[in-house]
């Protein structure tokens, strides 16, 4: 789905005309209705206010043009409701929820995080605890939040 075809859905979701759209986030009709047309799009400031104002990830905004990978602990983030928030309530779309929250990580170590994953994650291959720490490990050294 394109942009403009997004914005007009989340307009259209909200019950709201192009006119109270505007106010709602300080712009004109007619730049809500260029948007729409696919004249142009939000700059990224407006962007993040749009999402701010509608509750929705700036990547959902753009079409989902990426896909977002916790960088934490790797997983696959979805839909908006994983995507983890700061303490203003923004989105921040690095991280899940599980991991990140309010400003906070959940799992102080790269090993907290590993014996939460040995505990939780299923052993199919009847994998020893070692063996599944070292591929944890591996696997958590890729992502940002691990890198060193």
């Amino acid at each position: 789905m394109e942009v403009k075809d997004i914005l007009k859905n989340l307009r259209e979701k909200n019950n709201l005309t192009q006119e109270e759209m505007a106010k709602r986030i300080n712009i004109t009709r007619q730049a809500v209705s260029r948007w729409e047309n696919g004249e142009t799009q939000p700059n990224p400031d407006m962007l993040k206010v749009l999402s701010r104002e509608f509750n929705v990830s700036i990547n959902t905004l753009l079409g989902s043009p990426r896909t977002l990978f916790c960088q934490c602990c790797g997983m696959p983030l979805s839909e908006d409701s994983m995507i983890s928030r700061e303490k203003d309530r923004s989105f921040n779309e690095d991280y899940c929820t599980w991991c990140y929250a309010d400003g906070n990580f959940t799992y102080p170590t790269q090993d907290s995080l590993v014996d939460f994953l040995v505990a939780h994650i299923p052993n199919p291959e009847n994998q020893s605890e070692g063996e599944r720490r070292k591929m944890f490990a591996i696997q958590l050294s890729q992502l940002k939040h691990w890198k060193k």
